[in-house]
């Protein structure tokens, strides 16, 4: 009886086909513990109308120190396991870059591995801005990067001014937003925030930062919402698509 009601609707596919922020590589994280999850979890995305993949490990110093020699035979065996159940889907990496001292250390080695075309995803710490956020975002450009800026409306310190967001974004640095922020699942101030940016047109891309399939779970709700519906038609013009050659 009443059964109707919770019959569950079929997620609508995202308007996009690249995620360029998830945490699917296996075993290199806080993201997929092992490479069957990861399947699983490549597999709900593929099913949402992603066909590209661009993983991004944490990069972070003390938790996750990762190297090229640690993420590349992770991604190699991801890749070879992906071969058998969605070859179609085009699998590689970046990193989730945190501003800190470990991070520096690798770019002066060179081992840092940007996204195509010299785009990369640099994270704030949650617990503060860091005080030379612009003069490090400002070399990276000079460097040939073109930063993008991870999840900024998650960062609360950035609640209390939104005019910092206006600044940063104005000075040429890229805005990448989570579906999981506008979805509602870290709170109502993020997803106001996010909607906001978006009113604003302050966001150039939109990731999953997809770990566990409790975030899948969060953005099938939200791919079945009114709220996901109004975001497709709003016109918006994203760089998920554009942004990152192929043949690069």
């Amino acid at each position: 009886m009443f059964s109707f009601l919770r019959k569950s609707k079929n997620p609508e596919q995202l308007f996009w086909h690249t995620d360029m922020h998830c945490h699917v590589v296996p075993g290199v994280d806080d993201g997929s513990p092992d490479v069957e999850t990861s399947i699983e979890l490549l597999e709900r995305m593929a099913s949402w109308g992603l066909t590209r993949i661009i993983a991004t490990p944490h990069m972070t110093q003390d938790t996750f120190e990762n190297t090229p020699d640690i993420l590349d035979p992770a991604l190699h065996e991801l890749q070879m396991a992906a071969q058998k159940t969605l070859p179609s889907l085009d699998i590689s990496r970046s990193c989730e870059h945190r501003v800190d001292d470990f991070f520096i250390s690798q770019l002066e080695k060179g081992l840092i591995l940007p996204f195509p075309g010299n785009y990369i995803l640099v994270e704030n710490s949650f617990a503060q801005e860091p005080w030379n956020i612009e003069s490090i975002l400002f070399d990276l450009k000079i460097k040939g990067y073109k930063p993008i800026m991870a999840h900024p409306e998650r960062f609360l310190y950035y609640h209390r001014n939104r005019e910092r967001y206006r600044h940063l974004h104005d000075a040429g640095n890229l805005f990448q937003i989570n579906i999981l922020s506008l979805s509602g699942h870290y709170g109502s101030s993020t997803k106001k925030v996010a909607e906001w940016m978006l009113s604003e047109g302050m966001v150039d891309f939109i990731g999953t930062d997809l770990h566990k399939h409790s975030h899948a779970d969060a953005i099938e709700a939200y791919l079945c919402s009114r709220d996901y519906r109004r975001l497709r038609d709003s016109g918006i013009e994203l760089m998920n698509d554009t942004a990152f050659p192929v043949d690069y």
